[in-house]
């Protein structure tokens, strides 16, 4: 054998070799969420450098998109080639128009390898599409009305004594003869008022009037249940309880007015209070000691069970083409060690088995309490009937708030929309 030809293999070998270690080596993860907490994106990234630190070669890089833009520029997002390999998910019907899309990784074989059985039950089912599991949740939420402790003493209301939707309108006559605005909302987004006629809905009908209407029985989204819905919306409405210039008001704008003490209430997910934080003048808004929580009001006649909530199941997905360290690092994320530093700063409510009891926030533990007693856990229903059904309902909440629509065209184009998409 001749040494300078052996010794010319070895190097191409050798060179070979290292490019391939090199490439293996250069992985680079992206996550994207929409948490404007920077106490959640500081975890984030103390995690992200941990798994970086235990795999040589990885690099985790955490990417925040405020809440609507990223909603806007999804679509877009998943069609280029730089596209996150984690995405933010609240499930439901967006969830099923990406899988149908072919953008997303089915995650079964590794869920089923032990990891859901670490979850809280009722966390996966929303990311089960066919029989297949299309994403990790992490965390739930519940809606309901944060108050300002000081504002309802000074207006002489008793919040444990608002039990009905004829308490709740009692309280705001009494807010307005105080001179305090009683509800603060984000109606320039829409979605934060649709938890007014959603939560109705739930109120009136419970669950089989929601099921019903998925099914097609009978009017569907157009049945009383959802146009009486409208017209309590209206009812309130009709009190004008919202700050001035509500209507044109953002989700970040409407968190940091409440933690400013506009309003006496806001009726909204617990991720308010991240966005409290970031959007008060004082960057804190509230302190939990002067802050308060109750649940939506009870409907008169109303067939829902008082303990049925209405939240979120928010996960991640794993967009099609990921290498494997994807799935590696969202694994090494939802550990229960780690989970448990999230429950224990008070940042959201982990849905992984045993990390409950490290929730030292009072306000976070009532709601992870809520949710687990909860039979009946309601997904928004602008992330649950899809982006096209779930844009309607947006639009005909706020156009309810304005008067400027009625309740029973409202609850028609809702379900002119599921028919049309379904």
């Amino acid at each position: 054998m001749n040494p300078a030809k052996f010794l010319s293999s070895a190097v191409v070998a050798t060179a070979a070799l290292i490019a391939a270690h090199g490439a293996l080596a250069d992985v680079n993860v992206r996550l994207m969420h929409v948490d404007q907490n920077p106490d959640v994106t500081t975890f984030y990234n103390d995690v992200a450098r941990r798994f970086e630190a235990a795999h040589p070669g990885v690099k985790v890089d955490i990417q925040y998109l405020e809440n609507e833009s990223y909603k806007k520029k999804l679509t877009t997002l998943l069609q280029s080639p730089d596209k996150p390999n984690i995405l933010y998910s609240w499930g439901g019907g967006v969830l099923r128009e990406q899988v149908k899309a072919g953008v997303i990784e089915d995650l079964t074989a590794p869920m089923n390898s032990g990891w859901k059985d670490t979850l809280m039950a009722a966390s996966v089912p929303p990311y089960v599409i066919d029989g297949k599991i299309y994403g990790v949740p992490f965390q739930t939420s519940q809606v309901g009305f944060f108050y300002n402790k000081d504002l309802f003493a000074k207006a002489g209301v008793d919040a444990s004594s608002i039990k009905t939707w004829d308490d709740l309108l009692g309280a705001v006559k009494k807010f307005q003869a105080a001179g305090i605005t009683p509800i603060i909302a984000g109606g320039g987004d829409k979605w934060p008022l649709h938890f007014y006629w959603s939560h109705l809905a739930i109120r009136i009908g419970g669950k089989p009037a929601f099921d019903a209407a998925l099914r097609g029985e009978g009017k569907g989204f157009a049945s009383d249940t959802f146009v009486r819905a409208g017209e309590m919306l209206k009812q309130l409405a009709d009190l004008k309880p919202f700050q001035p210039g509500y209507l044109g008001a953002t989700f970040p704008q409407s968190s940091g007015q409440f933690g400013d003490g506009k309003g006496a209430m806001v009726l909204m997910l617990n991720g308010m209070l991240g966005s409290m934080k970031a959007n008060s003048a004082d960057k804190i808004g509230i302190p939990d000691d002067k802050l308060g929580w109750m649940a939506f009001p009870t409907v008169a006649g109303g067939k829902g069970d008082p303990s049925d909530t209405l939240g979120g199941m928010n996960g991640w997905l794993v967009t099609k083409g990921s290498p494997p360290a994807t799935t590696e690092f969202l694994r090494f994320f939802m550990e229960a060690n780690n989970q448990k530093i999230a429950a224990d700063k008070g940042l959201y409510i982990p849905v992984v088995n045993g990390t409950q009891d490290s929730i030292k926030r009072p306000v976070l533990r009532q709601l992870a309490e809520n949710v687990s007693k909860s039979k009946y856990h309601q997904i928004y229903y602008d992330q649950m009937l899809g982006p096209s059904v779930g844009a309607v309902v947006n639009d005909v909440s706020a156009d309810l708030a304005a008067g400027r629509t009625t309740p029973l065209d409202a609850a028609n184009a809702v379900q002119a929309a599921w028919k049309l998409t379904n």
